[in-house]
């Protein structure tokens, strides 16, 4: 769980920063990260750790988790305010709960309630007076980038189970070179790269936000995801970001935040991870 924290931080940190590139395509963010990410792990990669139908199931899930979830995430807010999108991300840790529970065919009830409780605390922090405004197209991206990187979470921790030997980083880049092609083309297609203009302010957050948070922070995440004791840990993992992230926002880059949602969703996640935990066998 160690990982999964570390990685929370990491990714609350990274949205300010994401901020600071506004103006730049979706799609060229997205490929830009994960090809950064990739030639982040190509020098750990080990042919011989996956390879034939392994190096091509890897690739399939990094495709899945993080190139078809970037593309669909930025895709959202064309469609969506920021605070709309954060809502509607709530529902990754019920995701991953059911994808666990359909792939072992059996129903968990208390890692279900661990989720559940999770989405409590996170929208504690950012559920909002105003009324949703969003169209059915933005939150149905959020929910296919939702049900993306879920899938890639519970695939990939499976993937491992049964490849116990195997070191994660001799085969992670095959997850990059997954995501890296589904993300290319549409950037080649969308990204109007004669006119394309980076400052060398984009270029250092582009490139910390595509070796670090990118391509080492996905790296700790799955590391997490197979290592947690529970699906139900895992999940309710999900949405710590959320107040860590309103944390971040408030102490590091000066923003506003409702300090007692802040508190109350942490105390709610905490909650969550414990009944996940507490479960009286290994899930």
């Amino acid at each position: 769980m160690l990982f999964l924290l570390l990685v929370s931080l990491l990714w609350a940190f990274s949205f300010g920063l994401t901020k600071q590139l506004t103006g730049l395509d979706g799609a060229f963010i997205s490929a830009t990260r994960l090809g950064l990410a990739l030639l982040v792990f190509l020098p750990f990669l080990r042919f011989r750790a996956a390879t034939g139908r392994a190096a091509l199931t890897l690739a399939g899930i990094g495709a899945v988790q993080f190139g078809l979830m970037y593309l669909a995430y930025n895709e959202s807010y064309r469609f969506l305010k920021s605070y709309e999108v954060a809502l509607f991300t709530l529902t990754t840790p019920v995701i991953v709960t059911l994808l666990a529970d359909a792939f072992d065919r059996t129903l968990r009830g208390r890692a279900l309630a661990a989720a559940l409780v999770s989405v409590l605390g996170a929208g504690c922090v950012v559920a909002k007076s105003a009324a949703i405004s969003g169209t059915l197209t933005g939150i149905a991206l959020v929910q296919l980038a939702n049900l993306a990187f879920a899938f890639g979470q519970v695939a990939y921790r499976r993937w491992r189970r049964r490849h116990a030997t195997v070191r994660d980083r001799e085969v992670f880049g095959w997850l990059y070179a997954g995501a890296f092609l589904v993300t290319l083309p549409v950037t080649l297609v969308r990204t109007p790269f004669a006119s394309l203009s980076l400052t060398g302010t984009n270029v250092a957050i582009l490139l910390y936000l595509g070796a670090i948070a990118s391509g080492l922070g996905f790296f700790l995440w799955n590391l997490g995801a197979a290592r947690v004791k529970s699906a139900g840990t895992l999940a309710a993992m999900n949405n710590a970001k959320v107040p860590l992230g309103v944390a971040c926002s408030l102490l590091v880059f000066g923003e506003r935040a409702d300090l007692t949602r802040l508190l109350l969703g942490g105390g709610l996640m905490i909650l969550a991870v414990w009944l996940a935990e507490t479960s009286p066998k290994s899930e």
